[in-house]
C-alpha cells in the first residue's frame, strides 16, 4: 500500500527512491531492446559475457530494487554496484575495445538501434548509479516506513 511520510525530508527522500526505481526499470527496458538488437545483428557474446549480462546487468539492479524495499541501504548499494559494473562493461565493449560488440562494427539495419540503446544504457546506468548512491547515503537517517 501507500507509505505515508511526515515532513519534507522524508517526502524528498521517498521521491528520490522512486526516481531510482524509475532509472532501474528504464535501464532494464533499454537492456532488453539492446539485447534484441544484439540478436538481430547476430553479435555473439562469450559465455562469461553472457553470464555477466544476465546476472549483473539484467538481474542485479532489479534484485537490488526488491531488496531496497525492505533494506534500503543494502538494496540501493546493490543497485549502485551492479549499475557501476554494467557501466564499465558497456562502455568498454561498445565504445573502447575493438570487438564485434563495438558500435562501429554492427550490421547496417541494426546499427542505429544498437548504438542508440548502447548510449541509453550508459545514460540510465549513470543516472541510476548517482541516484542509488544518494539513496544509500541518506538511508540511515530516513528509514522507509512499512505501512
Amino acid at each position: 500500500g501507500m507509505r505515508g511520510h511526515r515532513g519534507m525530508t522524508t517526502q524528498t527522500h521517498d521521491s528520490m527512491w522512486k526516481w531510482m526505481a524509475a532509472a532501474v526499470l528504464a535501464h532494464l527496458m533499454t537492456a532488453i531492446v539492446h539485447g534484441a538488437a544484439h540478436n538481430g545483428a547476430q553479435i555473439p557474446l562469450s559465455l562469461m559475457a553472457t553470464l555477466f549480462v544476465f546476472i549483473v546487468i539484467l538481474a542485479g539492479p532489479l534484485a537490488g530494487l526488491a531488496v531496497s524495499w525492505w533494506a534500503e541501504r543494502v538494496g540501493s548499494l546493490i543497485i549502485a554496484v551492479t549499475l557501476a559494473g554494467s557501466l564499465v562493461f558497456g562502455v568498454v565493449n561498445h565504445f573502447v575495445l575493438d570487438s564485434p560488440d563495438h558500435i562501429s562494427h554492427v550490421a547496417t539495419q541494426w546499427s542505429r538501434l544498437f548504438a542508440t540503446t548502447a548510449i541509453l544504457l550508459t545514460i540510465t546506468e549513470m543516472l541510476g548509479l548517482g541516484l542509488a548512491m544518494r539513496v544509500a547515503i541518506r538511508a540511515r537517517r530516513f528509514p522507509r516506513s512499512s505501512n
